[in-house]
């Protein structure tokens, strides 16, 4: 798939190796940025993906590409038992587990080392799914998804949030010039790290969003899909169950 190719540093290292040194590189800055980036509308989408998950009351949760946890932690409110995260990027999850440990949550959330397509936890092991910005990093996107449907139990939901491409002319003229051109530069000021926000131009245009994303979460087994765009079209919640 196109979405595949697209790298951090195109050099000679895999996808996963290259997206783990891109978020290290960035870590101090990852939370200011998104912030700034998105203008704080990031918090609102993770709540609405936190609403839609608790009519289930899930009580085994999976936040898959954590970062620093900022997802795990919306998750608290649902009253779960327990919230595992994982990550690539071990300098993302430092600032995630000084976090959870501000917040006193150290017995609900546990933070981990680990990608989408190789974590080993049981089949059957969660009631829900989540992630925040983290499918586009996928080394490969059907086998990152089909290791999370194993992990599912039957009923469970994955709810994946996501940066979309909006449909509006209007919108997508702003979009691709706020991307191109303001990220790139803020990240670059911020982070120090030219090709970060860079790459995050280029993969949220090469992922494959709205329809053709349900469309591979159905080929896979996941039923009940739908996508909900959220501002105009930049974003996205995609949803399904096993």
């Amino acid at each position: 798939m196109l979405h595949d190719k697209v790298t951090p540093y195109n050099n000679q290292k895999e996808k996963k190796e290259q997206v783990a040194e891109m978020f290290d590189n960035i870590a101090n800055r990852y939370d200011l940025l998104n912030s700034i980036l998105s203008l704080g509308i990031h918090k609102g989408w993770r709540k609405k993906c936190v609403n839609i998950l608790k009519a289930r009351q899930p009580q085994f949760i999976l936040d898959v590409a954590t970062g620093t946890a900022d997802f795990a932690i919306a998750c608290s409110d649902l009253n779960p038992k327990k919230v595992v995260g994982v990550d690539i990027s071990e300098g993302m999850m430092e600032f995630g587990r000084e976090k959870i440990k501000k917040l006193n949550l150290q017995s609900l959330i546990e933070l981990q080392n680990g990608n989408a397509e190789t974590v080993a936890f049981p089949n059957d092991s969660f009631d829900a799914i989540v992630v925040a910005f983290g499918v586009r990093n996928f080394q490969h996107l059907e086998k990152g998804l089909q290791n999370l449907f194993r992990m599912l139990k039957p009923g469970g939901q994955i709810v994946i949030l996501e940066f979309s491409y909006p449909r509006n002319w209007l919108i997508k003229v702003g979009y691709n010039f706020y991307f191109s051109y303001v990220t790139p530069v803020v990240g670059k000021i911020f982070s120090k790290d030219v090709r970060a926000y860079s790459y995050l131009t280029e993969s949220v245009k090469a992922f494959p969003n709205n329809e053709k994303f349900t469309d591979i979460l159905n080929t896979i087994g996941y039923k009940k899909t739908y996508f909900k765009p959220l501002s105009f079209g930049i974003a996205a919640i995609y949803c399904g169950e096993k």
